[in-house]
């Protein structure tokens, strides 16, 4: 699992217990899976189509740091499937699961279109293909 992304729980982000707010975190991970979806397909237009149960195993408050991994588990002819943990990032334990966030690769209407992908790619891999 690649964990790239990290948050500092502000008060902003809580709600009336005085922990995380869901919606607040799914925003976010939501956003972290379009971009990673993206950089994957090479593709700016990216949608999510599916996610799986979300299981919140712990919260986070106040001043906590928190990272968010994403990995990709399979490639459709115009999706792409991921999996995501949040955890915290100084105890590393884990707040958030979800085993399946479906993206799909759409052109400029909108309609799925096929992204031609197989395997993941990391990023330094793509910039030494542009290189060449």
């Amino acid at each position: 699992m690649n964990f790239h992304t990290r948050k500092w729980i502000k008060p902003e982000d809580l709600n009336p217990n005085g922990s995380l707010f869901g919606g607040s975190l799914l925003r976010w991970i939501d956003e972290e899976a379009a971009i990673y979806a993206i950089v994957q397909l090479g593709n700016p237009r990216v949608v999510t189509k599916y996610i799986s149960e979300i299981n919140f195993v712990s919260s986070a408050k106040q001043g906590d740091i928190i990272e968010m991994g994403i990995t990709a588990i399979a490639f459709g002819n115009t999706s792409l499937t991921m999996r995501c943990e949040v955890r915290n990032k100084i105890t590393r334990k884990s707040i958030l699961t979800i085993d399946k966030m479906v993206f799909v690769n759409v052109d400029e209407y909108g309609n799925p279109v096929a992204h031609g992908r197989k395997e993941i790619k990391f990023i330094e891999e793509q910039f030494a293909a542009e290189d060449h």
